[in-house]
Parts: structure tokens; C-alpha cells; sequence
């Protein structure tokens, strides 16, 4: 009998068997290092700041920050995807967004990559989200042409739009505050500007 919210796939040649399911707790250095792998991927191998207890922290506590699926041939990990929630003003619903999707290499051409999306759209459906949201470098054709095939819309009239460190303190005023443990921005104690360290969103290229 399958486990709940695990989706068993057959991949075309029928050699292994691929298993995508929610992560664990005891995922998290898993989790890491595939992080790990696809900022080298991706040209930013030192770019990485993140810790298993940041990990575990955020994912896994009474009110996640994210999400994540791993995807295992024959029991073996071979790719995640990570993702969130967030919320469109225009439709009124939420959306999803998903922050990281890899495969490693040599489990590349299974079809696992596309089973990953696969399975976090269809989360996306199950949450009544309206849109299901990711960012591509502009260099990486294979993906580019992936996500093509499968229907993809790419925003180019819009702009990512990112502030951290130094200049995100500076904005909130924090700039030469100490790290105090006081009231945060939802009203309870113990959390501090400080604790945020990037902000991003999107603009158009000229107000609508």
C-alpha cells in the first residue's frame, strides 16, 4: 500500500524504481547538500550561507517557513524541490513558488526533474493556488527549453527586484541598532529587524 502524500512514479525505461515524498527532519543534511550542488550548478559554489540548523529551524518547526520534496531512485536521493507560499493581490488566492528545483547529474534524463514539478503543481492545485511561480538563469538553455515544453510563461517585461544586508538594515532604519530580543513585527517577543536579511520581490519596468 502506498504512504500518504507519496507519489510513486514508473520512469520511462523502467530500470529503477522513483519515489518522490515529502521531507523529513531528518532530511536536512540531504536538503543542504543538494543546495550545495545546485549553487555550484549554477556558478555560485561559495554562495551558500545556509546550515542544517537554519534548515531545520525554518522547515520544520510549528509554522514553516518552506516546503520540500525528495525524490529517491531505488531508495537512493537524487533531487529535491523546495518551495513556499505566497499570495496575489490581483486574484484574491494564493500562489506557490518554488524556490529550488535539481536533479543530480547522474540521475538526469529519468524523468525525476519533471515528476518533481509534476508533484508541486499539483500541490499548488490541491492548495487552490493560482499561480505556481520559479526563476530561471538566463544562461541555462536546457532548463529554459524544459520549462518551455511544458508551458511555461516567461515574464520579461518584469524586474527582480532584491535588498540585503547593509542597505535592507539601512531601509528599516536598523542600521546601527544593536541585536536587542524585543517585540518583532508580528507583535510577539523575540524576533528583530535584524533577523531579516534579504528582502526581494518584482517591479515592472515602468509603474502600470
Amino acid at each position: 500500500m502506498c504512504k500518504p502524500n507519496v507519489a510513486h512514479i514508473t520512469p520511462y525505461n523502467g530500470c529503477m524504481a522513483i519515489t518522490i515524498r515529502p521531507a523529513t527532519a531528518e532530511d536536512v543534511p540531504q536538503i543542504l547538500a543538494f543546495i550545495q550542488a545546485l549553487a555550484t550548478y549554477e556558478r555560485e559554489p561559495d554562495a551558500v550561507t545556509a546550515t542544517e540548523a537554519d534548515l531545520l529551524r525554518d522547515g520544520f518547526g510549528p509554522n514553516p517557513f518552506y516546503f520540500c520534496l525528495i525524490a529517491e531512485a531505488d531508495n537512493v536521493p537524487a533531487g529535491f524541490a523546495l518551495y513556499f507560499f505566497n499570495y496575489s493581490t490581483w486574484l484574491g488566492r494564493p500562489g506557490l513558488y518554488l524556490e529550488d528545483l535539481f536533479v543530480l547529474p547522474e540521475y538526469r534524463g529519468l524523468g525525476i526533474g519533471k515528476a518533481l514539478l509534476q508533484r508541486v503543481a499539483a500541490i499548488a492545485v490541491e492548495k487552490a493556488c493560482q499561480r505556481l511561480q520559479w526563476e530561471v538563469l538566463d544562461w541555462n538553455t536546457p532548463a529554459i527549453d524544459f520549462y518551455q515544453a511544458m508551458g511555461a510563461e516567461f515574464l520579461d517585461t518584469w524586474r527582480n527586484v532584491r535588498m540585503t544586508g547593509e542597505a535592507l538594515l539601512k531601509l528599516a532604519g536598523a542600521e546601527s541598532k544593536p541585536k536587542t530580543q524585543g517585540e518583532g513585527p508580528s507583535g510577539r517577543s523575540g524576533g528583530t529587524v535584524e533577523d531579516a536579511s534579504t528582502v526581494q520581490f518584482k517591479t515592472m519596468d515602468a509603474p502600470q
